[in-house]
Formats: C-alpha cells, structure tokens, sequence
C-alpha cells in the first residue's frame, strides 16, 4: 500500500470533516477513501478517527498523526512546486470563463500582465455570467463568484467582495433613509435577476438574520446596469462592492443601513481535477492569486 497516499487521504478527510468530501477533493470513490484510512489504521495499529452517524472526529493518537501529515504533504508539495517552476515550460492556450463585471472592471487590467509575464501562452477569454460546465464546454478554469464553489470542482480563492445595500444621495434626499430591511417594500428597487436568493434579500443585523422580499421597478441581469440607474437617482440596489466600490468612495452612492450587513460572497479560480493541473492553468492561478492578493473595494480586506 502506498504509505503517502493514505497520509493524503487521511489528511483529506480530516479537512473535509467526511469521506464523501474528502471523495470529492481527491477525485476517489467514497469506498476507496474508507478503505485507505482503515489500512492506514491496520497497518500502525491504532485508531485515528471516531466515526459516528452524525460526524466524524480525531482520536488523541489522530491529532498528532494529522499534524505530522499535513507537515509532510507540504513538505512534498513544496518540492514539486521548486521542481516544476524551475523544469516546466508554460505554453498553450487557456480557455477561461469569466463573470461580465468582474471581468471587464477587474480582470481585463490583468490579462496584458499575464501576457507580458507568458510570451508563450495564448488566452481565449469568454465572458458570461451564467454558471458554464467546464468540462462539457472545453475550458480550462474559471472564475466564479459564489458563496461556496462547486464541490465537483477544485477551486482556489482569490478574493472575497460582500453585497453593499446603497442608492444615491439624490434618491435619499427624495425618499428618504430605510431605517429596517422591512422598510425597502417602500421604495424604487432595482434588482439583480441573476441574484441566487433571487427577489429576497438577505441581511445580518443587529437582531440577528433579517429576509425581506423587494418588489422591483426594474429587472436586469446586469449589475453595471443597476449601477448606473442608482447613480441617476432611480432606486436602492444590492450590488457587490467589486462594482459599487468607486461610487461609494466617491459619494456617488451611500451605503443604506450599515449596520444591516449582507452577505459575503467568495471570488475562486476553478478548474476540473487536481490530479493533473496543467502547467498554463498552475501559472493563471497562482498570478490571479497574487494579482487579487489584499485587494479593496470598499471598507472589506478582500483575500
């Protein structure tokens, strides 16, 4: 039996908290996982893991165990990475799906970067918002922004962004300051339709978590264009802070009920399989890593 790979899978499944995750991380069947740990427990003769129905957890000899996996698959993975950025040519093309906004404010600065850093490297760029099959459809990675990404996928996060509930000074002076998430049934909204919680906006206030359903005046599956019609004094939106953060440093817009927080929402690079990341992808990851790295939008330490 291949003493690092049961290493590997016990740490996988220590980290995803279940085999069926750890299933999913590694690109084995639940079986396979359950099998390699129960080895790895015959074999030193101790048992690492207290399994229940409800949840897993580490026996005393399991924590210590864990710690020095997890110190010597890094170790290892340190080594490949000191070998393959040293070996390795990167060239080809990358076929990436973006999200529109983000791509246009955020990422199109980028890519001549990346070109200029990889000569070799060729870039096909489709910017769409809807969630593409990356297998089906032939790309190499995307981007997605998303509370959690795909648990069929690998994902790295680059950067986190949060929804910012504002409207322009203008449209305040007019209606007037919501005071509750209840109050916004009374005032112009403009909605993103492609929004997951869809018409119901979500809130984290001072008595804990607040849903209120909008009635929009307007529709779009664009959030630049709820962005311009909120700047013309038009209604209250829900935007990331990625597309709304100039304006609110700029007092273009306000943001309304600060002390209503919605949510978070991670921005991940995702590509297929672990098993074997094609250098072009290692590159554009690693680079969209460090571009994003700290970045600000607003008031929010994205990363």
């Amino acid at each position: 039996m291949d003493k690092f790979l049961e290493m590997k899978t016990f740490a996988a499944v220590v980290d995803g908290g279940s085999f069926v995750r750890a299933a999913d991380a590694l690109g084995m069947s639940k079986p396979a996982v359950s099998r390699y740990v129960a080895d790895l427990e015959q074999r030193l003769g101790v048992q690492l893991l207290q399994r229940t129905t409800r949840k897993l957890s580490l026996t005393e000899e399991g924590r210590g165990f864990y710690g020095r996996c997890k110190t010597v698959l890094a170790d290892v993975e340190f080594a490949e990475t000191e070998v393959t950025a040293t070996s390795v040519v990167v060239n080809g093309l990358i076929k990436i799906n973006v999200p529109v906004s983000f791509g246009l404010l955020h990422l199109a600065p980028l890519w001549p970067d990346f070109m200029a850093q990889y000569p070799d490297v060729r870039l096909d760029i489709t910017l769409a918002d809807r969630v593409v099959d990356l297998v089906d459809e032939g790309f190499d990675m995307a981007v997605r922004i998303a509370r959690l990404p795909s648990s069929s996928l690998i994902s790295r996060k680059l950067a986190s962004t949060r929804l910012v509930l504002c409207a322009s000074p203008g449209y305040v002076r007019q209606h007037g300051n919501p005071k509750h998430p209840a109050e916004l049934s009374g005032h112009a909204v403009l909605s993103y339709s492609l929004l997951a919680t869809g018409d119901q906006w979500e809130f984290v206030g001072p008595e804990g978590s607040v849903s209120v359903t909008v009635q929009p005046s307007m529709w779009t599956n664009s959030g630049d264009t709820c962005r311009a019609a909120a700047v013309r004094d038009q209604g209250v939106i829900l935007q990331p802070s990625f597309i709304v953060g100039d304006d609110l440093r700029s007092g273009a817009l306000v943001e309304l009920m600060p002390q209503y927080r919605s949510i978070e929402i991670g921005i991940f690079a995702i590509y297929p399989t672990r098993q074997y990341v094609p250098p072009k992808v290692r590159a554009m990851v690693d680079f969209l890593t460090q571009a994003l790295k700290g970045v600000r939008w607003c008031d929010e330490n994205a990363g």
